[in-house]
């Protein structure tokens, strides 16, 4: 029996190889509307990688017919379905670069988007994904206004500007319990600058008044706990940055024509 075994050992290589060259080999052509109403029936029964399969078939067989852009955008669509982000960006970058004008690339701009927002992670860990996400819906929002899908981008561009200050925050107060204040006032600083429309703009100036006092810097955390105390009087941050004043700074506090600019911009000017 042992003679035979190289040779079924041959055998089965080459099953294996007819196998895999069958898997590889691509469909024979079929008319468009067949290639697509295939494709269409696999996205509806939720089979998305078949479907994004069946869809770049049908550009592949018929690239120059109508079926072939909206084919192209289907399947980046299944992709995205199928949780193939990566795959799916690609498809879209093409689809907009070979067809600028199309009606719907608002719509392509917006999956975009969506494949970089659903893959935002913990404001712990690094943010690219968080960037790209912000880009391609302010991309949206500036060139489609008017769009079906530019108002869920808005929304989701807060969010993402939320989670970008707050991980400004987060490094700023590790380096504020490291000790390292100066490191820690460029992050404060840089969330009340470039993230004033979000939820950490109080706890940023809060931070900035601990910083200058431990600095010795008294007059700038006047300055700051003045303009947080303006905009944010009832705020928890303002009431922890009160308690941290001397009695001099409270009486500053109180005369509220001791401070005449106290917009958060105020704070962003040079000295």
């Amino acid at each position: 029996m042992q003679k035979f075994l190289p040779l079924l050992f041959v055998l089965a290589l080459f099953t294996a190889g007819c196998a895999s060259d069958d898997k590889d080999k691509k469909l024979p052509d079929q008319p468009v509307e067949v290639l697509y109403n295939k494709a269409a029936a696999s996205m509806d029964k939720k089979e998305f990688k078949q479907a994004a399969s069946q869809f770049n078939e049908v550009e592949r067989q018929h690239p120059y017919s109508e079926w072939a852009a909206r084919a192209q955008l289907m399947a980046a669509y299944a992709q995205y379905q199928n949780q193939q982000y990566d795959e799916a960006t690609i498809g879209l970058d093409r689809y907009m670069e070979l067809h600028p004008g199309a009606k719907d690339i608002d719509y392509a701009l917006y999956l975009k988007a969506l494949c970089s927002y659903e893959q935002i992670s913990d404001v712990v860990r690094d943010q690219q994904m968080t960037k790209d996400a912000l880009a391609a819906l302010e991309t949206l929002i500036n060139r489609y206004p008017d769009s079906l899908y530019t108002r869920d981008a808005i929304l989701k561009r807060d969010l993402t500007l939320d989670h970008l200050a707050g991980k400004e925050m987060e490094i700023g107060r590790y380096y504020l319990n490291r000790g390292e204040t100066n490191a820690a006032i460029n992050r404060f600083r840089s969330v009340i600058k470039d993230y004033q429309t979000t939820t950490h703009v109080p706890e940023a100036l809060e931070r900035l008044v601990e910083c200058y006092i431990t600095l010795g810097l008294k007059d700038e955390a006047l300055r700051v706990a003045a303009v947080l105390g303006h905009n944010y009087p009832g705020s928890k941050w303002y009431e922890q940055s009160y308690k941290l004043m001397d009695d001099g700074q409270r009486a500053k506090l109180k005369n509220s024509q001791s401070f005449i600019d106290k917009t958060v911009n105020s704070l962003l000017k040079p000295d």
